[in-house]
């Protein structure tokens, strides 16, 4: 349970103001000293996070963050950013104050993370010396925020709060995420296509392949996993086609004329897009590329913090896919040799994103459905197209309609977008 992906968690954030109690709630909800407790204002400069699983939950990460209220000269504000940026990332939150002193301020924050949709439970800590005002429980309960008061110290509180998160957790994270068992039927053959090239783990899988077989066999199917150079030969050898050929983005071009159109064809990227984010948002943001309007800056985000490879996929060769594929439809007229590329990896992501023309992210497969919404409603919000690796290769090589059949909403959306005027 603990080799489970930080992806694949509920993931949830402690906010507050300095010396709430945040770290010490922390330590006691993990029974672990994780986080450092001190009566100095501004100890955790840092998020700390800790994996674990909980009782009928599951899988979760706890992130302990700096207070937001942090003034320290030069840092405090840096503190406070990062601090922000996980309520990007979180499922759930815990807002902590002390008991007697729940105020504006936390109901900011309280407001700020339902604006996000994230859950919140009110935690009204130090409750051994604090009073808690009727006034206040019977405003919360007004604004149906759920809250405990809790001590530390003698655990109070604890069970409710754990009972409380098990209530409150979001829907979806107890239902079935699949990759792709939903669009197969028990019993089918998946042709999964895995290049084994220098951008491929030494000794091991990609995760989104590896969660690509364990979704096909939980659907009760075959899978057949096999490199590029072996796609046509074991065809051949089917007495049954394979009811879908999924297939590494990069390899798009030299698999697509190997496999019958008959065949459905996606991608490993695609199908993350689908399970992290918004498919059809993804796939009408990729349109972006075949409009003759000037394209000058575009954000390609990476969720790994691998070190850039000599062939990396986000730094060389979407770039280079794209300049390729602009200047076929501009016929030269198109100025790509100016087109400007940006990169970012891990959590971090620009707060504006109003100057660029296009965001492409990878497939995600190390972030949790929050994060990615994130990204995707800031890019909303700024009216910049949005887009996935996969969905972006497959349009460069021609194919992405085809790519996209198996989705018909997402390759509706794509249609749609394709048949309005350039701006």
């Amino acid at each position: 349970m603990l080799r489970t992906p930080k992806g694949l968690r509920l993931q949830i954030g402690f906010f507050g103001k300095r010396n709430a109690g945040k770290s010490s709630l922390f330590n006691a909800f993990t029974h672990q000293e994780v986080s450092i407790v001190s009566p100095v204002p501004g100890t955790t400069a840092d998020p700390v996070e800790k994996a674990m699983e909980l009782h009928c939950l599951g899988p979760v990460l706890l992130i302990d963050t700096a207070g937001l209220d942090d003034d320290a000269l030069l840092i405090g504000d840096l503190r406070q950013e990062k601090s922000r940026k996980i309520m990007d990332r979180v499922d759930m939150a815990f807002v902590v104050a002390e008991a007697d002193k729940w105020g504006n301020f936390e109901y900011s924050i309280t407001e700020e993370l339902m604006r996000r949709k994230v859950a919140v439970i009110a935690v009204l800590n130090k409750c051994d010396i604090c009073t808690v005002a009727e006034s206040l429980k019977e405003d919360l309960t007004e604004k149906k925020i759920p809250f405990v008061c809790t001590d530390t110290v003698t655990g109070k509180g604890m069970d409710l709060l754990r009972s409380l998160l098990v209530k409150h957790a979001p829907g979806e994270f107890f239902s079935s995420v699949r990759m792709v068992g939903d669009i197969i039927e028990e019993g089918d053959t998946v042709l999964l296509v895995t290049p084994i090239d220098i951008e491929a783990p030494k000794g091991r899988l990609i995760m989104p392949q590896v969660q690509a077989i364990r979704d096909i066999l939980d659907k009760n199917c075959c899978v057949i996993a096999v490199k590029t150079d072996m796609v046509e030969k074991t065809l051949a050898n089917l007495k049954t086609p394979p009811a879908l050929v999924i297939t590494d983005s990069q390899v798009f071009r030299e698999v697509a004329p190997l496999v019958p159109v008959q065949i459905p064809l996606t991608s490993f990227s695609i199908l993350m897009a689908r399970m992290k984010g918004d498919l059809s948002l993804c796939a009408a943001g990729a349109a972006r590329l075949l409009k003759k309007t000037p394209l000058k800056k575009v954000l390609i985000a990476e969720a790994c913090t691998h070190h850039p490879l000599q062939e990396d996929i986000g730094r060389v060769k979407i770039p280079n896919a794209i300049r390729k594929m602009r200047n076929r439809i501009g016929n030269g007229e198109l100025p790509e040799a100016d087109i400007v590329f940006s990169h970012v990896q891990g959590h971090d992501y620009p707060d504006d994103l109003s100057g660029y023309d296009l965001v492409i992210h990878c497939g995600a497969c190390s972030f949790n459905t929050g994060e990615m919404r994130a990204r995707i409603l800031k890019a909303a919000e700024a009216k910049v197209p949005f887009s996935n690796y996969g969905i972006v290769l497959g349009c460069c090589a021609g194919i992405l309609e085809r790519s996209l059949s198996p989705f018909p909403e997402a390759l509706a959306s794509f249609r749609n977008e394709m048949g309005k005027k350039s701006e």
